[in-house]
């Protein structure tokens, strides 16, 4: 594409480049050229640059924003910047004024700037010269200077000058019915490479500007539609008509307004760019070819129908071209010298006719309007006019009939035309007709009344015009109202049901005579307000489109809005994503494992992407899962045939790299089985197996080696089954082996392809498997930087976000003040800061002036804890937040500046002054979505230190239920290990059902030994309570059975505590701290055994007993005994030793527990917890079957339903393949099978025998097969049926037996 630069410059023409395009051009105009929209001195002067004589320059008889001065250069001209001054010898001078240009000297173009309307800064004296050079030339032969301010202490005052050079070109005029014929020199134009370049001005909205095609199907069509401009192209498919196809692209809007506008379309091969004005869209060009095959010729203006002479195929253009390029060649210079090459059809004319056509724009949506006469008390009525708008609801006209015949109203609501008229006797009259008539395109309205009889004509469409009829004659009136009515309503007669139109009109005839409008502007004829008289000041603000993502973009007469659904994004311009950007934010608001979709780069342009988050204690994995994961059988592969596998993610790779990039580590399971088919072809060999990575590139090595190393696993662990090879596969052996492990070199992944080509041969097959991309560790979310000094900062480079900006970041601070960040342009910057202890403020300036939003905090936010700030600024308004805290909102100047321009290095932690620097740290601070490294920066940069610790101060509440927060340096984690819950915040319950003479035994002791070297995880420290006066006991439990024994406490001095339910369903604590006496606390507020979950607390200090069930008050109990002495076990469930139970005890112990328990927690133990994560280091005995559920999913569901809450929380996790080829691969063998199952039978029973004998020495053991389950005969029937607590869980347990 960069041929294009070069190709453009050659076959652009000279007129159109400016050189040396700076002379004054109304120096030696005449004293006519010079006009304005009065005098004050009567008679008209010029009013030229250092004029001294005659009034020295031009003042208007009143100074209000309705003046104007006006020049006649005397042709087209190209004008590239202004002067200024005030008029000589006085106190007049214009401060301020805007620019207005025309061919004609009607049907005016404001010069806009950026985009909009532009308003120039002018003098602060008489006599200074200010000169105002344009960004972009501007072709007129009129230009008008307008006064928006003057010196308050004088008039308006002007001497002006316009500089720039002559301008020529070649033009060509269209009447609709006409077309220009370039035939080429050959049958058949075949180009690889094409530039078209064209200006055009026009009044209708439809029609064809050029067109060729082939017969092979090629085309190339460029034509206006609805006041936008399509492009056609094909290449070469025969498939595809023009008759019927789409357009490639579409650009521009409101091209229908008698303006000029330029085009340029540049080709290579298929690769085009198509610019309208100032916006270019580059697309690829559809088709099977690179050339584009024209035959004979090119139409300019319409589409020929061949041998039907003023025939054409589709609606001409009507309106003008201007220096028509086709490739190097000057069209009209052709037509205009009559070559051989153009052939004319019609009538085409080689100046640019000019309709006189004047135009309103009204302006107010509250005050605008115009005020018309019209010929009263004639029998009937007729209007009509043209009206464009985005407004959905406006008045159009207001009119009081004659002969007390009513009121005629005709208005725009919600996009539909309603014409109605009241009348004081009867009910109104209504004619709604259109839809969606605030398109932005200009539509013609027509009423007709002739006695009882009404017409409303919409579009020209006579054949549906509307049609009413009333029972009085109507009468026209003497006064019509368009647009809206002046203040005093009553005395003008005047209705407006709906707020004022905003909007443009022209063509207004009444009783079938046009009105003068120049006449109103000059004060000659009706009166106004608020209009801009000779221009239509639309703008269509949805182009370009500022809604990001995908937004749909609408709008009104004022300002855009962007629809956001479905997006991903939300925001006033669907800039900010509503995902998170990892895993680990997810986990940081407090998400357990789960879906999710995150979006890597916030606001940038990537797309979100749907994850699973495996939060777990100590990492949060992020799996990205592939179309292929499973186990997957190859034969009859070889290296002229290879098996090939591509792995689709259901994403692009920029999403993919971008999550691996922010981890700390990814990796990607790489499993090879085989038999009798070799995998890298070790030791020097070329690779029979291979897989392709994220930069297309092959990679020999396997799951377990290093990047270049042609290994697997085995091979650098020295344990392959044939020494002289690096992968067990590459022993070619008969019988399966597998090479298996982990892809870990980051710049490698993702998996996209595996390549295989070694199951050619007999008995030779294989089996592979790529697991899915799996990463842990956000390196952007607890990136941070600490600065030590104010003086300190960190440099980037410039921030560049001209429409939209976001900052967000984590600032933790003891000082009282001080610069987070800051930006500086020429006269733009942005800047964040503590501005007070308890204020941060962001001060923003695109060039409008400053503008400052201040959050205040109620408490002080230097408090050395983490604080969020989150500040953006785009096209609509400009925000702040701090933490949750109210955000601060400023709506955008819909006019002004908009680019936010910034040229200076991006400051972080204070500016180049080092004055006000701030002390403290800042931490994953992003922009645009896009993160910066700070700690990679402040290991380079002196006065700051990269990381900053002191998590937990911040984040050690999110850790629930006695979970501890451990410090890391890149952030924390919760030790759960002394609470009775688990999981990333320990708020996951463990909970499991208990069966009829289910129990578990908890043993306190010595500390145990094997706890001593084993993970944090797994180490929970199960060891004595050792004899004190506190007990706290906590736990949660659902039943139906009563009696029942919950929890039962023994000691060697026969101290017991027991918690039990009598059989009236009553909650009963015993306590025996003596030998003398048993305390009996009975709760007896509910029967507790109604098959709801239940928690219970149960805390003595001392002499002092405090008991809670559920939300019931707190009961609180004294006793005389202090000490529990020498506690020896802790039993949840049946006692099965009960000789020397309470007989109280001993009922409730008949049959135990059936229920389910959770959370259970005596004092720093959780006797449950242990019991069914650390069986095998805890001292803890289990009796029965216990199966693992959720308590709350013991409710809701039937005896078949429940499911299980111990299941992997990874779901793309790696599987167990000790038997890798479970049914993908099958030995085809009979007598192998049975050999291997007879051996497999035989481990098993070494297996039991050993186990039991183990089992035995310990004086406990396990079973390992599950019994059919049987009820105890005095299970209560009802229980039975309404909740079967041991089929419960018959889908979902993990089961515990002796």
């Amino acid at each position: 594409l960069s041929q294009f630069l070069s190709l453009s410059s050659k076959l652009l023409p000279e007129s159109l480049r400016l050189d040396n395009c700076d002379n004054p051009l109304s120096a030696l105009l005449p004293p006519t050229a010079f006009s304005s929209s009065s005098e004050l001195f009567g008679t008209p002067s010029p009013a030229q640059l250092n004029r001294r004589i005659g009034a020295g320059g031009w003042s208007p008889v009143n100074s209000n924003t309705q003046q104007w001065l006006q020049i006649d250069l005397g042709n087209r001209v190209e004008i590239t910047a202004v002067a200024t001054q005030g008029r000589y010898g006085s106190s007049d001078w214009v401060t301020s004024y805007m620019l207005m240009f025309s061919d004609t000297g009607h049907n005016w173009k404001q010069y806009k700037q950026e985009d909009n309307i532009w308003t120039v800064s002018g003098n602060t004296n008489a006599d200074s010269i200010v000169h105002h050079k344009f960004s972009h030339s501007v072709k007129a032969r009129f230009i008008q200077f307008v006064p928006m301010e003057w010196n308050p202490n004088g008039k308006i005052g002007m001497r002006v000058e316009a500089y720039g050079c002559s301008y020529k070109s070649d033009v060509a005029d269209f009447d609709g019915r006409s077309s220009l014929l370039y035939r080429f020199n050959q049958k058949l134009m075949s180009t690889f490479k094409d530039v078209i370049s064209l200006k055009f001005k026009s009044m209708q909205g439809d029609g064809v500007l050029f067109h060729g095609e082939g017969q092979h199907g090629d085309y190339i069509t460029l034509e206006l539609q609805k006041g936008r401009l399509s492009l056609h192209i094909n290449l070469g498919d025969s498939k595809r008509r023009f008759s019927n196809s789409q357009p490639s692209v579409t650009l521009g809007s409101l091209l229908d307004d008698q303006h000029w506008h330029s085009v340029l379309i540049e080709r290579f091969n298929k690769q085009v760019n198509f610019t309208v004005d100032k916006d270019t869209q580059h697309f690829r060009a559809k088709g099977d070819g690179d050339y584009l095959d024209i035959d004979y010729e090119l139409s300019f203006g319409g589409i020929p129908v061949p041998g039907k002479p003023g025939t054409f195929l589709k609606k001409n253009f009507h309106g003008c071209i201007e220096n028509l390029y086709y490739n190097g060649v000057n069209v009209i210079d052709l037509a205009k010298r009559r070559k051989h090459q153009i052939y004319t059809v019609g009538n085409v004319t080689f100046s640019c006719s000019e309709p006189q056509i004047v135009p309103i724009t009204f302006v107010n949506s509250s005050s605008s309007y115009l005020l018309l006469p019209g010929t009263p008390q004639i029998d009937g009525l007729s209007v009509s006019f043209q009206f464009r708008t985005w407004n959905r609801d406006g008045l159009l006209l207001s009119t009081a009939l004659s002969e007390d015949s009513g009121i005629l109203l005709l208005y725009l609501e919600d996009g539909m035309l309603r014409l109605v008229i009241q009348k004081m006797t009867e009910r109104s009259m209504e004619i709604p007709t259109g839809s969606n008539l605030n398109d932005g395109l200009w539509h013609s309205v027509s009423i007709n009344a002739r006695r009882n009889r009404i017409t409303l004509t919409l579009d020209n469409d006579a054949a549906s015009a509307a049609h009413e009829t009333t029972r009085l004659q109507i009468y026209s009136g003497n006064s019509y109202y368009f647009g809206g009515c002046p203040d005093n309503f009553t005395d003008s007669q005047c209705l407006n049901p709906i707020k004022a139109f905003q909007g443009c009109m022209r063509l207004i005839f009444i009783d079938n005579q046009p009105k003068d409008l120049i006449s109103v502007q000059q004060g000659s004829l009706g009166n106004f307000s608020d209009l801009h008289i000779d221009l239509c000041s639309i703008k269509d603000r949805c182009l370009p489109n500022y809604c990001e993502h995908g937004g749909m973009c609408t709008q009104s007469w004022a300002t855009f809005y962007c629809n956001c659904s479905d997006t991903g994004y939300t925001g006033a311009t669907c800039h900010n994503s509503i995902y998170e950007q990892s895993c680990e934010a997810y986990r940081h608001k407090g998400n357990t494992s789960g879906f999710f979709h995150i979006d890597s780069d916030g606001s940038g342009p990537l797309e979100p992407l749907y994850v699973y988050c495996n939060i777990t204690e100590d990492k949060i994995w992020t799996a990205v899962q592939h179309n292929n994961t499973e186990l997957t059988r190859v034969r009859g592969a070889h290296p002229k045939r290879p098996y090939v596998m591509y792995f689709n993610y259901n994403s692009s790779m920029e999403q993919l790299e971008a999550i691996i990039n922010s981890a700390e580590y990814c990796e990607q399971e790489a499993a090879y089985h085989c038999k009798k088919s070799r995998l890298l072809n070790t030791p020097n060999g070329m690779p029979f197996t291979w897989w392709i990575g994220r930069a297309n590139e092959r990679h020999p090595y396997w799951g377990g080696s290093l990047p270049g190393v042609q290994q697997c696993a085995c091979g650098l662990e020295e344990s392959c089954v044939d020494i002289r090879h690096f992968c067990n596969c590459d022993a070619d052996k008969e019988e399966w082996t597998n090479d298996t492990g982990l892809l870990s070199f980051k710049d490698h992944l993702p998996v996209t392809q595996i390549v295989i080509t070694d199951t050619n041969r007999s008995n030779s097959e294989a089996a592979w498997r790529i697991g899915p991309l799996r990463c842990y560790g956000d390196r952007h979310f607890w990136n941070a930087a600490s600065f030590n000094t104010e003086a300190s900062y960190l440099q980037f480079p410039t921030f560049h976000a001209e429409f939209s900006a976001d900052i967000s970041f984590f600032f933790k601070t003891t000082a009282l003040s001080g610069i987070f960040l800051e930006n500086l342009g020429i006269k733009d910057f942005i800047r964040l800061e503590i501005s007070s202890p308890s204020e941060v403020t962001f001060a923003i300036d695109v060039g409008n002036g400053p503008m400052e939003l201040t959050v205040l905090s109620p408490s002080p936010l230097n408090d050395n804890q983490w604080h969020y700030v989150r500040a953006e600024r785009n096209l609509k308004l400009t925000l702040l937040q701090v933490d949750d805290l109210p955000t601060k909102i400023l709506e955008t100047q819909e006019e002004g500046h908009f680019r936010l321009q910034l040229n200076s290095h991006f400051f972080v932690g204070g500016t180049t002054s080092r004055q006000k620097g701030f002390l403290g740290c800042i931490r994953s601070l992003h922009l645009n979505g896009q993160n910066l490294d700070l700690e990679e920066k402040a290991k380079v940069t002196s006065g700051v230190k990269p990381g900053c610790p002191g998590h937990c101060s911040s984040y050690g509440n999110l850790c629930h239920n006695g979970g501890k927060c451990v410090e890391k340096y890149n952030g924390y984690l919760c030790d759960c290990t002394n609470s009775p819950y688990e999981g990333p915040f320990c708020k996951k319950e463990v909970s499991a059902v208990f069966e009829a003479d289910t129990s578990i035994t908890y043993v306190f002791q010595e500390p145990y030994p094997v706890t001593k070297n084993t993970s944090l995880s797994s180490s929970a420290i199960y060891v004595d309570a050792m004899p004190s006066s506190k007990e706290n006991i906590a736990f949660n439990f659902l039943t139906g059975q009563t009696p029942s024994l919950l929890l039962y406490i023994d000691s060697y001095s026969q101290d017991y505590l027991a918690v039990l339910l009598c059989k009236n369903g009553n909650l009963q604590v015993r306590f025996q701290l003596s030998k003398e006496r048993v305390h009996v606390y009975t709760i007896d507020v509910e029967n507790f055994a109604n098959r709801q979950i239940h928690h219970v607390k149960i805390n003595r200090d001392g002499k002092e007993l405090t008991i809670q069930v559920d939300q019931h008050p707190v009961y609180r109990y004294n006793f005389s005994e202090v000490d529990f002495r020498a506690v020896k076990s802790l039993t949840l469930g049946k006692v099965t030793d009960s000789l020397g139970l309470d007989a109280e005890v001993s009922k409730a112990n008949t049959i135990g527990f059936i229920g389910c328990l959770s959370s259970v927690q005596y004092n720093h133990i959780a006797p449950l917890k242990a019991a069914l994560r650390h069986p095998s280091i805890a001292p803890v005995t289990v009796k029965g079957v216990l199966a693992e559920a959720n308590c709350r999913s013991v409710i809701e569901a039937d005896v078949n339903t429940v499911t299980t809450v111990y299941s992997s929380s990874d779901p793309f996790g790696k599987t167990d393949e000790r038997e890798p080829l479970t049914n993908a691969v099958r030995s085809d063998s009979a007598v192998i099978g049975g050999v291997i199952a007879v051996v497999i039978f035989v481990i098993f029973c070494i297996i039991g025998i050993m186990t039991r004998f183990l089992y035995q020495h310990k004086h406990s053991h396990r079973t390992n097969q599950m019994k059919e389950k049987e009820y105890p005969e005095n299970l209560d029937n009802s229980f039975r049926n309404d909740i079967d607590l041991q089929n419960t869980v018959s889908e979902c347990k993990r089961e515990y037996f002796i």
